[in-house]
């Protein structure tokens, strides 16, 4: 049992490594579903851990290596070839698309050295920015001129990498007990998140994540 939560963070690196391969094949959607299974294990791998009271170095540094696969060169790698489907104006703008792995390795530095994030977060946390990246390849199938345009791509890159490393507060998924009056703004972002994603699946994604921020912005201004 002292070996779960390690485990279950080869699960997330596993995942992710999937994903890429899907991605690099040209499969970008199917890629987004790994980043899921990725997400699942990255959430119960810490429940375990507190579960388990353990505590140590190499699971923490462990995690942060799965994570800088699966929700750093994985969302990189998916941005990559909208790039390269979306005919921009010169050969090497796709290479543009890694802005978003290098951010979210300084997200992940920035995460394991900041005592301020013990509880929630300072600035988007790296599961969520990759769903978005991972949901445009849907968005694209209603919107293909949008999502098909490099200038929208390169917007895209620029906004998810700052809010990885911005001031904003984000709050946690994490519960410390399950009343209603304490977590009540937590409970209806996951209630509406999961009526979202059950109406529209990845479509959503990017609604999802205005909803996780604004809420945010309640859930700190009330406490």
């Amino acid at each position: 049992m002292l070996n779960l939560p390690n485990a279950l963070t080869c699960a997330n690196l596993l995942s992710g490594c999937v994903g890429i391969v899907f991605c690099f094949n040209g499969d970008l959607k199917s890629a987004a579903y790994f980043v899921i299974l990725s997400g699942i294990f990255d959430f119960f791998d810490g429940m375990a851990a507190r579960a388990l009271k353990i505590k140590n170095s190499i699971g923490k540094d462990l995690d942060s290596l799965a994570d800088m696969v699966s929700f750093g060169f994985l969302p990189g790698a998916i941005m990559y070839h909208l790039f390269k489907a979306s005919n921009g104006p010169s050969e090497y703008l796709p290479y543009f698309a890694f802005l978003i792995t290098l951010f979210s390795a300084l997200r992940l530095a920035k995460f394991n050295n900041d005592t301020r994030q013990t509880v929630d977060f300072i600035g988007l946390n790296t599961p969520m920015n990759t769903l978005l990246i991972v949901s445009l390849p849907y968005v694209a199938d209603y919107h293909p001129q949008v999502i098909g345009n490099w200038i929208v791509l390169t917007a895209i890159s620029v906004v998810s990498s700052y809010l990885l490393v911005s001031e904003i507060k984000i709050f946690s998924l994490k519960f410390s007990n399950l009343k209603w009056s304490e977590n009540k703004i937590k409970f209806i972002f996951v209630i509406l998140s999961l009526v979202l994603f059950a109406w529209q699946q990845f479509v959503t994604i990017p609604i999802i994540l205005l909803l996780y921020i604004g809420l945010s912005f309640v859930y700190f201004r009330s406490k």
